[in-house]
């Protein structure tokens, strides 16, 4: 008996809430848009934005994002130098999160340097002390190319 009021009570409460929320979208300023969909106009309508919405899914914009230009190398030094001295200061001595994403970028940096010089990398597939290691193996074979990592912005940036 008691399941039996507490379904009666909660379709009652729902049909309380809902009921508004109908009402307003089919009198409101947009039940022309909602009233639409019921015609042979708006179901066509409906079809065709779906078929864009697959169509949006399926385009990959790897390719053309692989078309855009590298920046100069110039430009990656001294991203990877700023990004250094913030990873070794600053807010990510004080958060693990902070310093996660600066070491993601950093990685980005040093990855794109690598392809620009023709250094081999094996960033991505390694984690922890691994990454590190390869971190560190990948930034000296960088300068040893002659890309300076650890001086101030100032100056050449190739070594």
């Amino acid at each position: 008996m008691a399941i039996a009021h507490i379904a009666v009570l909660s379709a009652a409460l729902s049909a309380l809430l809902l009921l508004p929320c109908a009402a307003a979208a089919l009198l409101g300023p947009d039940a022309r848009h909602v009233r639409r969909l019921f015609t042979r106009h708006g179901r066509q309508e409906l079809r065709a934005l779906r078929k864009l919405d697959r169509t949006l899914r399926v385009l990959d914009p790897g390719p053309r994002l692989a078309a855009l230009d590298d920046p100069a190398i110039e430009q990656i030094a001294y991203d990877l130098r700023r990004l250094d001295h913030q990873r070794r200061s600053g807010p990510t001595r004080y958060s693990a999160v902070w310093l996660a994403a600066v070491l993601r970028a950093y990685d980005a940096r040093l990855e794109l340097a690598c392809r620009r010089l023709g250094v081999t990398e094996h960033l991505q597939p390694l984690q922890g002390v691994d990454r590190e290691i390869e971190r560190v193996r990948v930034e000296g074979q960088l300068e040893a190319a002659g890309l300076t990592l650890r001086r101030p912005s100032s100056g050449n940036d190739l070594g």
